[in-house]
């Protein structure tokens, strides 16, 4: 499998994508464990290559999204999990900008009605934050919980939304 990666500059920081010929693979945030990510995906996947962010164009639609010209992303994705994590984060690709859904909602738009903690589970491996939008979920009582960004990340992410709706 050849895959590839970039790094680029965010308004959140600086990020890391990989991907390989069907899609992204992995994105998120890189500003202080860019090489921990690498030795990780190496290890996965086998020897990663980085390349010219120039030749390849990913990072354009996130960069749009993070500065409010974006809402919906035409991303190829190649998610890698079990069959329960990608029904999960296939399911997060159905919540609207702007809008949220609680962990207990997506297990039951799944058919899992109390699988809400698994859902937890696979929503803390999503390998494409922002993308697959993990931070639109919330806990049932309308709080901010568990987002692999940070709680403040998550925050910013859904203020961005409202502001842009």
């Amino acid at each position: 499998m050849d895959i590839k990666y970039y790094d680029f500059k965010t308004p959140i920081g600086k990020m890391i994508i990989f991907f390989s010929s069907k899609g992204i693979i992995y994105l998120g945030l890189s500003d202080d464990k860019g090489e921990f990510i690498i030795k990780c995906m190496n290890q996965k996947y086998g020897q990663t290559r980085k390349v010219d962010k120039c030749h390849y164009s990913y990072h354009n639609q996130i960069i749009e999204y993070l500065i409010g010209k974006r809402k919906k992303f035409s991303l190829s994705l190649d998610l890698h999990g079990t069959d329960f994590q990608k029904k999960v984060w296939m399911e997060l690709l159905n919540i609207t900008y702007g809008e949220t859904k609680s962990y207990k909602e997506i297990a039951i738009s799944i058919g899992v009605p109390k699988g809400y903690r698994a859902v937890g589970g696979a929503l803390n491996r999503n390998p494409v934050i922002i993308v697959v939008p993990c931070h639109r979920v919330i806990g049932t009582d309308g709080n901010l919980v568990g987002f692999g960004g940070g709680l403040d990340l998550k925050e910013r992410l859904l203020t961005l939304e409202r502001e842009n709706i």
